[in-house]
């Protein structure tokens, strides 16, 4: 790690340290535990560049080999934080920013001390993004799906949009762009748009489109369902270019560009907004362009986040239904003695074990630079399916009450079926 990460690796802890609601939920040990952990894995990452000269062996990715499903201490450590976060935070505030459509100041503030950017940034820009970073992405978004699925989608848009530039970025766009992710102010909110309001709506097939006139691009169409795109101050725009599918960052106050809210069925709390384009103008240096620079590979890592997101969230369902069967009495007995209700339990668990295992598969291969869009479509595919059953499933499981906002399991099915239908909007 060098000087500069490691003075941001201070500059979260002195958030924290000035914050007193980790002390409340018992989050400061934990945290300062993974700083300190992290710090040390770089500096000896460093040391072992610096006597090697500056290089280091590539890993050589094995096709046949097995993903590891063993998470790493640091790795560890940041579930347990996060889901202590999620349990305690996130659950509690879930209710309200689902009825009030927004996610509470303090809310986003006690994110912004988390330092979940620093994941997206990489180490020569200040941040901690390392050669796991896919896979402890997923690990995050299933963490904080945990305490409620739209509120995780919020709080990791600014998180999505620094992966975006990390990855599909040239070196100049992630020096220009990225630093602001992982300094003493607020990350800047960008929202990634993908989403158009067409019937069978086919993200390889944009609307949307880019017309090239000199040093500028000009941007007109409509995106639809854009988490956050009220409050972003940028938004990640694709659209069809005159060579494929391409990315834009667009200021949200450019001439042209109109944006208004669009309430769901779920995702509430994540305030998602149509978005107009008309003839809207964007200098020809704002469009992403890595050499390696990849459209599908783009949409595939977006489709893992809403399956690891899914994953979250089935697993709060099936700790939450456990519970209540077991706690639940009818005619003398818990209501867990019943086949019917015990086999559809426990169908659920088998179907979130089958979810995960497909999504870490896919990000495994993904950061091992392996190809992954066939299992990216399996995952999900599988999601997608599997999300919206175990919604109503948790549904039906609590009989009446499955039917008020009293329990969260309406909550969570209106949620999970958004699973089917984002394109885009987050990024692993």
């Amino acid at each position: 790690m060098n000087a500069d990460v490691q003075g941001r690796a201070l500059a979260i802890l002195n958030r924290m340290a000035q914050a007193d609601w980790p002390d409340r939920l018992n989050l400061r040990k934990p945290f300062e535990k993974l700083i300190y952990t992290g710090s040390r894995a770089s500096f000896r990452l460093a040391a072992d560049r610096a006597q090697k000269g500056g290089l280091r062996t590539p890993r050589k990715p094995d096709p046949d080999a097995l993903f590891d499903l063993f998470l790493s201490d640091e790795q560890q450590m940041l579930v347990d934080m996060l889901a202590s976060f999620a349990s305690e935070v996130l659950r509690p505030a879930a209710h309200d920013a689902d009825a009030n459509a927004a996610i509470p100041a303090e809310l986003l503030n006690q994110a912004q001390d988390l330092g979940l950017t620093f994941y997206g940034v990489n180490e020569v820009h200040g941040g901690m993004a390392g050669e796991r970073t896919t896979v402890s992405n997923a690990l995050m978004a299933e963490a904080l799906a945990k305490g409620d699925m739209s509120l995780a989608a919020g709080l990791l848009v600014p998180l999505s949009a620094a992966n975006c530039i990390r990855r599909w970025g040239s070196a100049e766009q992630q020096q220009r762009w990225l630093p602001a992710f992982v300094g003493e102010s607020s990350a800047p909110v960008m929202a990634i748009a993908v989403n158009e309001p067409d019937a069978l709506f086919d993200p390889l097939k944009l609307a949307t489109k880019a017309k090239r006139r000199g040093k500028h691009y000009h941007l007109s169409g409509e995106k639809c369902l854009v988490l956050r795109g009220l409050d972003a101050s940028h938004l990640i725009i694709a659209a069809q270019a005159e060579n494929g599918p391409a990315l834009f960052i667009v200021e949200a106050g450019s001439k042209g560009l109109q944006r208004l809210p669009e309430p769901g069925m779920g995702l509430k709390a994540g305030a998602t907004a149509r978005v107009k384009l008309k003839g809207v103008k964007v200098a020809a240096d704002q469009r992403l362009n890595a050499e390696h620079f990849n459209y599908q590979s783009f949409l595939d890592h977006a489709a893992l986040a809403w399956c690891a997101l899914a994953i979250g969230t089935g697993q709060a369902a099936l700790e939450y239904v456990t519970t209540y069967c077991n706690e639940r009495v009818a005619f003398g007995e818990p209501i867990s003695h019943r086949q019917g209700v015990a086999f559809m339990v426990a169908d659920i668990a088998i179907e979130l074990d089958a979810m995960r295992m497909l999504t870490w598969r896919a990000c495994a291969r993904a950061e091992q630079g392996l190809p992954f869009h066939r299992e990216a479509y399996l995952a999900r595919l599988l999601c997608a399916e599997k999300a919206m059953k175990i919604g109503t499933d948790a549904v039906q499981l609590l009989g009446g009450h499955g039917f008020t906002k009293e329990h969260p399991a309406e909550r969570w099915y209106r949620d999970l079926r958004a699973v089917a239908i984002m394109a885009g909007g987050l990024q692993l």
